[in-house]
């Protein structure tokens, strides 16, 4: 005797996570500390004269500090210090985690890579002690020694911390949209130092350097810090109603 209502359709396994391998973030940890290396060197020796193209660049900004631009690059690049990226980094663990415990503990985390990227960068710049452009060229306020760029710094460690916890929730279409507006924002932020004269272009690409090497790390060290119970099932998918065993 056949069941009279219709067959029940088979519900395909979840795909499990992929992640980038270990590998892969080994060599990029290693290339974008080595490229990283090789900028802090450079300022060591010149003991901090800036290249040729740094000085055309400098030139350049103070060329243009005319309104709206300095205005808009203001408000731009406040958001990359400040609370501004640790509210960001504490959405990422929002995201990333699983449960109330999986999401404490993944804010936790993403805090952790936050504070310690802003450690090894102020212990840098006081080890470098680089001068910062001529104060008479500056367009906004600023303190302390240049190299390497606080604001970049901060701001791709926050970029890519709140882009990993959207990869861990969001669907990958939505995911990777937002990481392009994150990396958008990032590079905004980087620049806005040169464009308002408190930066040479040499400390910010070493902010973003020193910011990839460091978030290669954080994810070679992603599971040990967060177990597979505390993340999501899948991007965009709700947890299963299951007790977790």
């Amino acid at each position: 005797m056949t069941a009279s209502g219709p067959a029940a359709t088979p519900v395909p396994p979840t795909a499990p996570r992929r992640r980038p391998g270990t590998v892969p973030l080994l060599l990029l940890a290693a290339v974008c500390a080595a490229l990283f290396a090789a900028v802090a060197l450079t300022v060591s020796l010149r003991q901090g004269t800036p290249l040729a193209p740094e000085r055309a660049a400098l030139r350049w900004s103070t060329a243009h500090h005319g309104e709206p631009l300095r205005s808009l690059a203001r408000a731009l690049t406040a958001t990359g210090s400040g609370p501004v990226p640790y509210l960001l980094v504490v959405l990422a663990g929002l995201l990333a985690g699983r449960g109330a415990a999986g999401r404490l503990r993944a804010v936790l985390c993403a805090v952790a890579v936050l504070a310690a990227g802003q450690a090894i960068r102020y212990g840098l710049m006081e080890l470098l002690a680089r001068p910062r452009p001529p104060a008479a060229d500056w367009a906004a306020h600023a303190s302390g020694y240049a190299f390497p760029s606080g604001h970049a710094t901060t701001s791709a460690l926050a970029a890519g911390i709140l882009a990993w916890g959207i990869a861990r929730f969001a669907r990958p279409g939505v995911a990777r949209t937002w990481c392009a507006v994150l990396a958008l924002w990032a590079a905004g932020v980087g620049l806005t130092r040169v464009y308002l004269g408190v930066h040479w272009p040499g400390d910010v690409l070493g902010g973003w350097l020193l910011a990839a090497a460091l978030l290669a790390l954080a994810l070679l060290l992603e599971p040990l810090a967060l177990p597979e119970r505390d993340r999501p099932t899948r991007p965009g998918a709700r947890p299963s109603s299951r007790p977790f065993p």
